[in-house]
């Protein structure tokens, strides 16, 4: 068996029922998921907006083209994202430091994050499409390398908390929580903002500037400082207890874990499979504008859906003191596709109009809960993985376990973001504003009854899928618990074996000494 070593605490040799953390630092692990979401949780789908409604507007750039490359370069940005998630976890388990393995990258991300996310919203003047296409590319392929660097990491630390599975289950429920409280922060930030704009502007100055989404980069600054802000609070009080192994891991064997063991390949596919079920997220921003009348609105639109979301995530740790994992992700899937298939039928029955505006929003409630469920239940799943590599290999690497499911998903983010732009834009035949002082130009009815098809039933088609590769998952019941003993008794003896060893030493250097 491998040799372990502590990070930033000793690994007891009490039971794995012991608790380990202190209610603080429960807290400020979901406050670093919080600051973490409340910049990363809005950036795809503002950006998006923001590179095809306003970034060139009145350059002369072809509509459809412009359609095209926006959605190539969110596209690109996946799969680069998807690499980066297998080099940023094996670099994360190499990584030695007396702070432990994740909370250097954390930590030390954070600014550089708030700095890439800032520029994202700064276009150059150009009326050089190729020009624009480049720094579309360049621009957001670095945000998404970076926001890799610090998301996937802390992601990880709800493995390295606590030995004890149960606590850790426990921290992991409550910062999903407050990672999905922060998602809804951040649009917060894009009401507060564009509201104070406008009363120091008058009405006729911030339109202009809303035009050129000027809203949007203040926006982006209030979030960056929040989330360098939030994530120090973390930094400062959180600690890593599971003892990792010291060995180095190459690239390949890194590869071979992540698609030879079973349970954590098919927690991964769960991300491949239902890749279509996040395409709501662009077009809401387009419901928003359309049905609400504003972009500002999105969180008029989502907060009903964030607060399901929050409610779902408490109700997933009820009902995984009831059940294992792999039924409640099971029937958590089964619950938003039926969800989201109501909202679509209602909708289609009222119609796109201000009729529509109150049923939606509480429908919106309804179809969140399903999110709990993914927020959470994946990664406690993926920590139990780590538990039973750990127990067949002597070796414990949360950092390229959690890359493993971080690549899935970044494949998956690939393929959302090149079906969403191309269904919101083409598929739907969206209109866009050709005037530099009017941010959306008015749809027809039909592209707003496609966008109610890809914030509902496209989605629950993927919501369905996504439960398939869970169905395969064995961690759970007998086996979880009788892994889980074996990890704490051979632990126990670990640390048994280091302390007779140091009395050791301390015996041969008195006898020296004599």
């Amino acid at each position: 068996m491998a040799k372990t070593k502590a990070a930033g605490a000793k690994v007891s040799t009490a039971p794995a029922e012991k608790k380990y953390m202190k209610p603080s630092e429960i807290v400020t692990f979901g406050i670093g998921l919080f600051g973490v979401a409340l910049l990363t949780g809005w950036m795809p789908d503002y950006t998006m907006t923001f590179f095809a409604d306003f970034a060139f507007k009145g350059k002369g750039f072809d509509s459809a083209q412009l359609a095209t490359i926006v959605s190539s370069v969110f596209g690109f940005a996946g799969i680069v994202g998807a690499v980066c998630e297998l080099v940023i976890g094996m670099l994360v388990d190499r990584t030695r430091t007396p702070l432990g393995k994740v909370k250097p990258w954390v930590g030390f991300g954070a600014i550089p994050l708030a700095v890439i996310s800032m520029l994202v919203f700064v276009a150059p003047n150009t009326s050089n499409f190729t020009l624009a296409t480049v720094w579309m590319f360049v621009i957001y392929t670095l945000y998404t390398a970076i926001c890799c660097a610090v998301e996937s990491p802390s992601n990880c630390f709800g493995a390295l908390c606590s030995p004890n599975p149960k606590e850790r289950s426990t921290a992991i429920s409550i910062s999903s929580f407050l990672r999905s409280v922060g998602q809804s922060g951040g649009q917060v930030v894009i009401i507060v903002v564009p509201a104070l704009m406008e009363l120091l502007m008058g009405k006729q100055q911030y339109k202009n500037a809303e035009g050129q989404g000027i809203d949007l980069i203040i926006s982006t600054a209030v979030c960056a400082l929040g989330m360098v802000i939030f994530v120090m609070i973390f930094f400062a009080n959180n600690k890593e207890r599971v003892p990792y192994t010291t060995e180095k891991v190459s690239l390949i064997e890194s590869i071979k874990l992540v698609f030879t063991n079973k349970n954590l390949l098919m927690v991964s596919l769960t991300k491949l499979f239902g890749f279509g079920r996040g395409v709501y997220g662009t077009v809401s921003l387009y419901i928003a504008v359309y049905l609400l009348g504003s972009k500002g609105l999105k969180l008029a639109l989502m907060l009903p859906m964030g607060i399901g979301t929050a409610v779902g995530t408490l109700l997933v740790n009820y009902v995984l003191k009831k059940y294992s994992t792999k039924t409640t992700f099971i029937l958590f899937c089964c619950y938003g596709a039926s969800s989201l298939a109501i909202l679509y039928f209602v909708s289609r029955g009222i119609g796109f109009n201000s009729t529509l505006i109150v049923p939606f929003l509480i429908l919106n409630f309804f179809c969140g809960i399903q999110h709990g469920n993914t927020n959470v239940t994946p990664n406690i799943m993926i920590a139990d993985c780590i538990d039973e590599m750990e127990y067949k290999t002597g070796k414990r690497q949360e950092g390229l376990a959690y890359a493993g499911y971080g690549l899935f998903s970044k494949i998956a983010s690939a393929g959302t973001k090149w079906l969403a732009p191309t269904l919101v834009y083409t598929w739907s035949q969206y209109q866009f504003s050709t005037s530099a002082n009017v941010a959306y130009a008015t749809q027809t009815d039909s592209t707003l009854n496609k966008f109610l098809a890809i914030y509902t039933i496209i989605p629950a088609i993927f919501v369905v899928l996504q439960f398939v590769p869970v169905l395969f998952y064995d961690m759970v019941g007998e086996k979880k618990e009788r892994i889980t003993a074996a990890l704490a008794e051979r632990r126990a003896k670990a640390e048994n074996a280091d302390s007779d060893n140091q009395d050791s030493s301390s015996d041969a250097a008195g006898d020296i000494a004599e």
